[in-house]
């Protein structure tokens, strides 16, 4: 049996039952209050979506349809073709997996304007192979109209909310709620629709990275300079329309680049980087981190990073091995 001193029996109170930061909930919110023609979806996971406050707002705008993605993505396509904006809320393996046909035949083929938001990205959540989201980027990118969208930190999660609005037409949006508790209030950044964000300078190498990966990239890169080695850092916050200039311009800069992503290497952000620079006839050194295709159980965040080489250290040796064979190349 485990004992909590006084102060760790505190923290762990703080970080149980304070309520989480809910600026994706804040920023719909706010969004709505401005355009009549937003309403919200829920697959009855309304708290973990950040919706509940829709719920309580703007109850005459908020719809429940229980645990049936495939039938919210059918209503929402009747509601956009009715005028309406319409987000749908669940965890990002049900929001895609489980209605890809609606998504496709109901949303993206009539080109209509459903944002559809989902939480859980990747392989952050203990509720193991069920609920992680390890192919939805490359499910998602392949459809036509779709945009597909994964803002790196909740800084940005007003921006999410402005872009989808922006793409006159289907929207994916990768979410990862906060985990840590802050007094200090959160600061929203403003990002523009399909170009991505070069978060850190460098010239020896470039780190291209969405998501929860960007911090990640972030600690790499700090840990690297103390080494000599000098890499830029790329936040992929849009992932589908991909800034082909911004990718081209660091391989001509760096020579050297290593994608990072919170999802199977196949189909995600390194397979999308890799066909621009494969489409422009651009060789270099190139590798891929992120889960190497296999299913991966449930755990705390910082364990599954750790277990399948997401975290910085992993970054890391994939930014050594590149400028290895950088030199090697010269």
């Amino acid at each position: 049996m485990t004992v909590l001193s006084k102060l760790e029996a505190a923290d762990f109170i703080n970080r149980t039952f304070k309520p989480l930061p809910r600026s994706y909930g804040d920023a719909l919110m706010d969004a709505a209050l401005k355009d009549p023609r937003i309403v919200c979806l829920s697959a009855d996971l309304t708290p973990p979506t950040e919706t509940d406050r829709f719920r309580d707002e703007l109850p005459e705008r908020f719809h429940n349809v229980g645990i049936a993605e495939a039938n919210m993505i059918g209503i929402a396509g009747g509601m956009a073709r009715s005028g309406e904006i319409p987000f749908v809320h669940s965890f990002c393996a049900f929001v895609t997996k489980r209605c890809f046909d609606q998504i496709t035949m109901q949303a993206a083929y009539p080109n209509l304007p459903v944002k559809i938001v989902g939480f859980l990205p990747g392989v952050a959540t203990l509720l193991g192979v069920s609920h992680q989201a390890i192919e939805d980027v490359a499910m998602m990118r392949s459809v036509p109209n779709m945009m597909v969208f994964e803002p790196s930190g909740p800084q940005y999660h007003a921006a999410a909310v402005e872009l989808a609005l922006q793409h006159d037409g289907p929207v994916y949006l990768r979410m990862k709620r906060p985990e840590v508790i802050t007094d200090d209030p959160i600061v929203q950044q403003p990002l523009t629709y399909g170009k991505g964000v070069v978060q850190r300078e460098g010239h020896d190498l470039t780190i291209i990275a969405a998501g929860l990966e960007v911090v990640e990239a972030l600690s790499a890169a700090e840990q690297l300079a103390a080494d000599g080695i000098d890499a830029a850092v790329v936040d992929m916050h849009t992932i589908k329309p991909i800034d082909r200039e911004l990718i081209l311009d660091q391989a001509n800069t760096t020579g050297a680049i290593v994608t990072a992503e919170n999802h199977n290497v196949i189909g995600g952000l390194g397979s999308a980087v890799a066909e621009v620079l494969a489409d422009a006839g651009i060789g270099l050194p190139f590798r891929r981190v992120g889960i190497q295709d296999h299913f991966c159980e449930g755990g705390t965040t910082p364990y599954l990073l750790k277990k399948f080489g997401l975290d910085s250290t992993a970054i890391i040796d994939a930014c050594r091995d590149v400028m290895t064979r950088k030199k090697t190349e010269r």
